[in-house]
């Protein structure tokens, strides 16, 4: 198919990707590219891990993050090198023909890095990911998300929520690519345990599951090799839900399941893209070492040999009992 200019193949349109909706991988495809102008400032130039899903939602799914060999030669690569001296070239969506060739290697969401190339090492938007654990109702994320609206605010931060797409709720603030991973992440810590001071019957940011005493307010994912479905992703669920970029005056009342491949375009269509201009609005996270009393220096962590650990693979495999780190079978919601 012509997409953007640009021949793309693509294979096997009729394969059912979502049997509970009746969705095709071409169904996939087409909404990539009729959302392309809304989903492209979130991706382009980030690295981007694959994880493919060649026989839909209900079928075997693996991660990869080398870029296939062959591949189209215009589509754009980055090379990353990791402290480790392991090197990998990752695809970077550019344009709506990209779009279009991730989907049709089965990759149904778009799992991408916090920061773009050149700057690989130095995040443009700092996350805060509010997870529930079983036990901890929906109206929560919402009441957590409320509540980390005014610790931006106070803090003069502008701060975008949205649906994960599954069963969790992301706030993005758009910061100029200064800091690296490290100093972001303690900005994003200090920033969870001011949101978690407001709300401190249902929230908390205690790492360890067992006994988990509300929602996880969760600023780990501020690091290097991390990854988050972007906004308007699609989700690897069984009614094919979409990440939605939301409203401040929606969360209250806001549902995961609200929007789908099949009503996101209408959603764009109605409100527009929620998320446009927010690079532009992108701020310097420097003052706030004063303001939260954070130290200017990352703390020192012990280091371990090879790459970086897709904890969150794992996570997923482990869960849907595959048998390997990268490697699963999936048969409801991958995560958040």
């Amino acid at each position: 198919m012509e997409v953007a200019g640009r021949d793309v193949k693509v294979t096997n349109l009729e394969k059912v990707f979502f049997p509970k909706m009746g969705l095709s991988k071409g169904d996939l495809i087409q909404y990539y590219v009729d959302v392309a102008d809304a989903v492209l400032h979130h991706v382009a130039r980030r690295p981007m891990q694959m994880k493919r899903h060649p026989n839909g939602v209900e079928g075997d799914f693996f991660y990869q993050k080398r870029v296939p060999v062959p591949h189209p030669d215009w589509l754009e690569t980055v090379h990353i090198n990791y402290p480790s001296g392991n090197e990998a070239d990752f695809p970077v969506v550019m344009d709506a023909a990209g779009l279009a060739w991730i989907a049709n290697l089965g990759c149904i969401e778009l799992h991408t890095w916090h920061s773009r190339a050149p700057e690989v090492n130095k995040p443009d938007y700092l996350l805060i990911d509010l997870d529930p654990s079983e036990g901890n109702p929906w109206a929560h994320v919402r009441e957590i998300a409320m509540a980390g609206k005014r610790v931006m605010d106070d803090l003069g931060l502008p701060c975008y929520p949205k649906t994960s797409g599954v069963t969790g709720l992301h706030i993005l603030v758009p910061i100029l690519p200064e800091l690296e991973f490290p100093l972001v992440r303690e900005i994003a810590r200090a920033i969870a345990k001011a949101i978690v001071a407001l709300v401190p019957e249902i929230a908390t940011t205690q790492w360890k599951v067992a006994g988990r005493p509300g929602v996880f307010v969760d600023y780990g994912q501020n690091a290097f090799d991390r990854t988050i479905a972007s906004a308007y992703s699609i989700r690897p669920v069984p009614d094919a839900r979409a990440s939605a970029p939301l409203r401040w005056n929606e969360v209250p009342a806001v549902e995961p399941g609200d929007f789908t491949m099949v009503t996101m375009r209408d959603r764009i269509a109605a409100v527009g893209d929620l998320t446009a201009g927010m690079w532009e609005k992108a701020v310097s996270l420097d003052p706030l070492f004063d303001t939260l009393k954070v130290k200017r220096t990352a703390p020192k962590r012990r280091s371990r040999p090879g790459p970086p650990r897709d904890w969150r693979a794992e996570y997923d495999a482990k869960k849907a009992g595959g048998s390997g780190w990268n490697r699963g079978t999936q048969r409801g919601p991958s995560h958040r």
